[in-house]
């Protein structure tokens, strides 16, 4: 009857059809229900009725576990029976099952295997003795049977090789794949929030419930890869036990379930929050985390939320059901985000005790997850915050800005590095700088350096990184940037291995972007050649280095031939304040000259046609402009600059020119010059652009119009463009010396105006010019020798062709390698020869200090524009094992000679007769092996100081004396040229070594106080303005900071610089010396003869001489007006003492530089004048016979050339009146 009743139900509700399925599949569970009542009601009472047995059951015990209690939260069903076992069931029976198949598996296949065993082991044998009775030793085919098998198993393979590809993150289509599984599992992750604000368990319609729809979705793909990664496994079984695959097993059978029973039960979905673990190796398959901290950072974090988000989701679940046991009457609502906070407080051990878990089961599970949650959270969240604090501040990418370029600077990044480039490059003199600098460097800044950074914050930015590093390099954008700028440290104490260091950026940099301009320091001038093998290295592109040790001992040679040049050199390319003083000191007259820089300007059509000192001249007097150089263009239209190149020369159109002015708006008027409008004008201020017709010049020269050497002013205005514009407009102004003429175009013409110019002078200024060279229109007659010791032309030709005199390039004199112990002199034999205007060069230096590359400091002394009886002679006195060292590089030049000693020593300096040289250079070697900045220059104060407090007794005697004495090696005292610096005359004598010329090199800026303890510089004193340094006594590598700016805005600066200072160094010579690492020797021909007629750095005395009208109350404008006309010398600058404006007369012989000095700067007898003076061809003749029997006695050991220096007795008698018309000619006309 219970059955019948319930059919006919079951058939009523079927009747209806209004129900649906989800009606009819209630009513047969109900049914069910109640004939499982009824039978238990008819076995206990037959007469009871179905109602009261009904009823009687609900008091049961028995009956308890069966019936499922009525809830409201399950709104499609009157009776309220919950299906949650119907999920939970699918998912187990999922799981176990197939646990259960796998193992049952390997069970058959191991007792297979088993039993099998003995059998394949017999066949096994009978193979090898079938396979070992052949004669030919083959084994016999395998039968079909075997054949078939092996397709079998390469079929299965070529599955699974299939399937393992599918889901590999190796190829695009796996990498695909998995990102998209985790993307949908976190899709389906967000499903589950949204429900779990919806009732635990509720029907809904699978046809309108599009959430549903979309989780459905999902889990079909999710089932799909499923079966991949199953059919990849290598372990079943083990793939059967994964994270992964246990959350397939709890979320995807739910699903289905629920489309069947149009119910939803929330359930284990929070499962599909574990999948959060697998965050950071999909963020490595996408090549965004590529660092071990961001890898570690990122897992860290995963775990942490998917097991926070994880367990909030069963204690979501176990409160909102209630415990089983407890007919699930005990349950309380909480939503998800809740259960979520009370994790975090259990697991941070607060428990703030507002929300807590009521059920058993919830009570249950946070006692065993505060025991692994409490650890997870002390040990997870101080690593994730320690990896978030240590995650680099600085390792962005930089932005590049529309329309504003910026440059990468990288190498040794410091507070002092970077704050002395940053005063330099961003002065106030450039206006605008509209670039950007951005920094980079591996080891974060410090304080100092971040606060530095922070005060330059809109033209500066730092990124933490290494430039070896191509991930650094693209975050820089070094692709995009206009230049690169690689600094050194000049005080560490292994230059080689800064050098090897830098080279290594530089090659790093030229990898990962070719066309890069990189701009390098170098510390060692050897180290250079290594740049020139790096493939994409190319100077005509802009690319250029920097060496500190060339130029810094350029700066000192300079000085030897023109004391307190290398202050004004070092002014001139820095950018300096004008600091205005109303005192009428010296400091005045100095800061006047130190607020002039060097500029470029084109020319104005009205200057074309016309000579270079006619230029010149008007640009001085009529603009105050002082022009020193031009870029000409030849008849094949290369490009090089040439310093005062003579009036041979005319000026064309579009010529570019090289200014001394302390503002660029100055420099314009040389453009804007125009004949017609502005011949009548007085005031140079007023000439500026008028309404004449100017000749259209190239969008190139438009853009390189007016530009600063150190200026980096707009695009229209300056010359500072990008390496790939210089490229293809560019010239090859760099592969010649700057002021070199080829033969065709200088030398040829030179000659024609020598002979068809007569001579200006008159009979006396031309007796009273005495050595001096008459400019081009000089005649033989007034050569400063006598005519008589003038070899004829054939000679002079046959010698020059047959005797290497110079090296092959023709820039320096040269002799043949000598060995060392041929120019080592004892210290009687120094006392002996009597030493006399000559060089002494005091070096401080072992067996393992680095070598400072003296050759440097020997090239520009031996310079071919030199004749080589004008050469000084060169002695060196420091200690031999040193100096052995360096021997290899010195072997070539002529005149010159060591002294194994110490400089501390005054026996040796007495013996090198210190006190009749020219020049004092003390050098050290040592200087960064000590870790005390102080102390870094402890030994050239100490000898400074000691020289300067030695005594000597009155010189002229022993001048006197060398007339009877000895010479050193191929010297001979008895040329008037060899007197001191050329011609300058001498104090009558030196009695304290405060008067010897000395020039002493610093590393530390702050020592140069304890130079001279008669000033009173304040040790904070910047090193320009201190007192050595004006004077030229002192010198700091520190100063060729500012050539890294000034080399970026303008390319050509460094040519121009190491023209002047290395004596015609070229980048033919660098190759040369990078192959053989030594000058080679070639024979003189025509080409190489006339590299020789460059100018040369000069001073010019006034006490005697032409000028020395002009020495006494004259106008420097006269002066330069004068000596431009009459001998093509070009003055730019006065070396006065330094108490010269002083009405007393003074003891001081101190001297300080002027730069530029104005026209009506009135002058003193005591001034020496800074001269570019022009090669004289007729200098050298007269004695062209002593210089070829000095070169060939090169070979002949130290004692013989000793005795061939004494004279004999019918020569005795010759010379003096020899000698003393050439003392008298020399006391008429000197200049240095």
């Amino acid at each position: 009857m219970a059955n019948g009743g319930s059919g006919g139900g079951s058939g009523g509700g079927g009747g209806g059809g209004g129900g649906g399925s989800t009606l009819r599949m209630s009513s047969n569970i109900h049914a069910n229900l109640l004939s499982l009542d009824a039978s238990s009601s008819s076995s206990s009472s037959s007469s009871s009725s179905s109602s009261s047995s009904s009823s009687s059951s609900v008091h049961e015990p028995k009956m308890d576990a069966l019936i499922i209690p009525v809830t409201m939260e399950v709104p499609c069903d009157s009776r309220g029976q919950r299906m949650w076992w119907a999920f939970l069931a699918s998912s187990m029976v999922t799981f176990f099952g197939g646990l259960f198949i796998i193992l049952l598996w390997r069970t058959l296949k191991y007792l297979w295997t088993v039993c099998c065993h003995c059998g394949g082991k017999t066949k096994e044998a009978q193979k090898i003795n079938n396979g070992s009775s052949q004669a030919d030793g083959t084994l016999k085919p395998v039968d079909e049977k075997e054949e078939a098998v092996a397709a079998e198993v390469g079929w299965m393979t070529s599955v699974k090789d299939w399937a393992g590809v599918m889901i590999s993150a190796q190829t695009l289509t796996g990498r695909v794949l998995v990102v998209l599984v985790f993307a949908l599992s976190i899709g389906a992750l967000v499903i589950y929030f949204i429900d779990s604000s919806n009732p635990i368990e509720s029907c809904q319609n699978f046809y309108k419930d599009f959430t549903l729809q979309i989780d459905m979705a999902f889990n079909v793909f999710f089932l799909l890869y499923f079966g991949l990664r199953f059919i990849a496994a290598n372990d079943k079984l083990w793939f059967w036990l994964e994270v992964n695959s246990v959350v397939d097993f709890f979320t995807v059978p739910p699903v289905f379930v629920s489309v069947y029973l149009n119910r939803s039960w929330l359930g284990l979905r929070f499962l599909r929050a574990l999948r959060l673990i697998q965050f950071s190796e999909i963020l490595q398959f996408l090549n965004i985390l590529k660092t071990s901290n961001s890898i570690k950072l990122v897992n860290l974090l995963s775990i942490f939320i998917s097991t926070w988000l994880t367990a909030a989701g069963f204690i979501h679940l176990v409160e909102n059901s209630g415990d089983p046991w407890e007919n699930f009457q005990n349950n309380q609502a909480l939503t998800y985000w809740e259960c979520v906070y009370l994790l975090m407080v259990t697991m941070s051990t607060v428990g703030y005790g507002d929300v807590y878990a009521k059920t058993t089961l919830g009570r249950l599970f946070m006692v065993f997850f505060i025991l692994g949650g409490l650890a997870m959270f002390a040990s997870y969240v101080p690593e994730i915050i320690e990896l978030i604090g240590n995650r680099k501040k600085y390792g962005g990418s930089y932005s590049a800005v529309s329309g504003r370029k910026h440059i990468v600077v990288c190498g040794h990044i410091t507070l002092e590095s970077v704050s002395n480039f940053l005063k330099d490059f961003l002065h106030k003199d450039r206006d605008d700088v509209n670039v950007e600098i951005v920094f980079l460097h591996n080891i974060s800044p410090n304080l100092e350096l971040e606060a530095l950074f922070k005060r330059h914050f809109t033209q500066v930015e730092f990124y933490q990184g290494s430039v070896l590093n191509p991930h650094d390099l693209a975050r820089v954008k070094i692709e995009s940037a206009d230049a690169c700028l690689i600094l050194a440290n000049k005080y560490c104490a292994d230059p080689d291995a800064e050098d090897a260091s830098n080279i290594m950026r530089v090659i790093s940099i030229k990898n990962y972007h070719p066309k890069i301009r990189i701009i390098t320091q170098m510390l060692q001038y050897h180290n250079k050649a290594h740049l020139l093998n790096i493939p994409s290295w190319n100077w005509k592109e802009g690319d250029d280095a920097i060496c500190l040790a060339e130029l810094k001992l350029g700066f000192i040679a300079q000085s030897c031939l023109a004391q307190g040049l290398s202050t004004m050199l070092a002014n001139l390319f820095s950018m300096r304040s004008f600091i205005k003083i109303e005192e009428d000191t010296w400091q005045k007259y100095y800061l006047e000259g130190v607020s002039n820089e060097m500029y470029t300007e084109y020319l104005s059509s009205a200057f074309v046609g016309l000579s270079f000192p006619t230029v010149c001249e008007l640009c001085f007097v009529k603009l105050k402009l002082l022009m020193i150089a031009i870029e000409y263009k030849s008849a094949n239209r290369e490009s090089r600059i040439l310093i005062n190149p003579g009036n041979h020369l005319k000026i064309q159109e579009g010529t570019l020119g090289f200014f001394i002015a302390s503002d660029a708006k100055e420099v314009k008027r040389a453009f804007f010059y125009c004949k017609a409008c502005h011949d009548d004008i007085t005031d140079p201020k007023r000439i500026k652009k008028c309404g004449c017709k100017r000749p259209k010049m190239s969008i190139y020269k438009r853009m390189r119009r007016a530009c600063c050497f150190d200026c980096g002013r707009s695009e229209r205005d300056c010359s500072c463009m990008s390496g790939r514009v210089r490229g293809n407009v560019d010239t090859l102004e760099r592969a010649f010396p700057l002021s070199s003429v080829s033969v065709n175009d200088c030398s040829t013409t030179f000659r024609a105006f020598e002979d068809e110019q007569p001579s200006t002078l008159s009979p006396k200024k031309k007796q009273r010019n005495g050595g001096m060279r008459n400019s081009p229109s000089s005649s033989p007659k007034l050569m400063r020798h006598d005519p008589l010791l003038i070899p004829g032309n054939d000679q002079i030709d046959n010698m020059d062709s047959n005797v290497k005199k110079y090296d092959s390039t023709g820039m320096f004199h040269w002799c043949a390698p000598k060995e060392i112990e041929k120019v080592i002199l004892t210290r009687s034999e120094a006392a002996m020869t009597v030493l006399s205007g000559h060089v002494v060069v005091c070096i401080f230096g072992d067996v393992s200090s680095a070598l400072i590359g003296l050759r440097n400091l020997v090239m520009p002394l031996r310079a071919s524009n030199f004749h080589y009886h004008e050469l000084k002679h060169i002695v060196f006195v420091g200690s031999i094992e040193y100096l052995k060292r360096e021997w290899e590089t010195l072997h070539n030049f002529p005149k010159v000679s060591i002294l194994p000693g110490t400089p501390l020593s005054r026996a040796d300096l007495r013996a090198v007769n210190i006190n009749l040289c020219d020049m004092c250079v003390i050098l050290s070697a040592n200087q960064n092996n000590i870790d005390d900045t102080s102390l870094q220059d402890k030994e050239c104060i100490l000898a400074s100081l000691n020289i300067k407090s030695m005594q000597f007794d009155d010189s002229i005697g022993v001048l006197q004396a060398n007339s009877q004495g000895f010479t050193p090696p191929g010297m001979d005292r008895s040329s008037p040229d060899n007197s001191p610096v050329h011609g300058m005359l001498r104090q009558p004598s030196i009695t304290t070594g405060v008067n010897i010329p000395i020039i002493t090199e610093l590393v530390n800026d702050t020592n140069v106080q304890f130079l001279d303890q008669d000033d009173d510089d304040d040790p904070d004193t910047e090193l320009y303005l201190t007192q050595p340094f004006a004077c030229g006594t002192a010198f700091a590598v520190s100063v060729l900071d500012s050539l890294m700016s000034a080399t970026y805005f303008n390319d050509n600066i460094l040519t121009l610089i190491r023209t002047l200072v290395t004596g015609g160094a070229t980048p033919e010579l660098e190759a040369l010396i990078a192959e053989e690492n030594a000058l080679r020797g070639g024979y003189s021909t025509p080409q190489t003869l006339a590299n020789r007629d460059r100018c040369r750095v000069a001073q010019l005395a006034l006490l005697d001489g032409p000028f020395a009208d002009l020495g006494d109350g004259g106008c420097y404008g006269d002066l330069f007006c004068k000596a431009l006309k009459t001998y093509n010398m070009l003055c730019f600058g006065i070396y006065r003492l330094r108490d010269a404006h002083l009405s007393t007369p003074s003891q001081c012989t101190k001297r300080y530089v002027i730069t530029n000095p104005p026209y009506e700067f009135e002058l003193v007898p005591t001034d020496l004048i800074f001269c570019l003076m022009q090669f004289d061809h007729n200098a050298g003749q007269s004695r062209a016979s002593l210089s070829h029997s000095s070169h060939s006695s090169q070979s002949s050991s130290k004692k013989s050339s000793s005795v061939h220096s004494i004279p004999s007795t019918a020569n005795r008698q010759n010379r003096p009146k020899s000698r003393e018309s050439r003392d008298k000619q020399k006391k008429e006309m000197v200049y240095r």
